[in-house]
């Protein structure tokens, strides 16, 4: 898998922009609610390949990928 860092340092700057967890920061995002929006369908453009992505990352328990970008 070739990870973009611009698109993994979205992951730890951008918020939800709607529903239950608006203005959480995506990396921050319950793994649960990204099960749901996977059984759901994941939103078009950016924000559902970020949400995609974040998924696959807690999934496989890769979230140390983001630690060193976070803020």
């Amino acid at each position: 898998m070739n990870l973009n860092p611009e698109l993994l340092l979205s992951l730890v700057e951008m918020k939800m922009p709607f529903g239950r967890y608006q203005g959480t920061v995506l990396c921050n995002l319950p793994v649960s609610y990204l099960e749901w929006f996977n059984r759901k369908g994941f939103p078009e453009g950016k924000l559902g390949v970020l949400l995609e992505t974040m998924y696959v990352i807690k999934l496989n328990d890769l979230e140390d990928l983001l630690k060193p970008l976070k803020k």
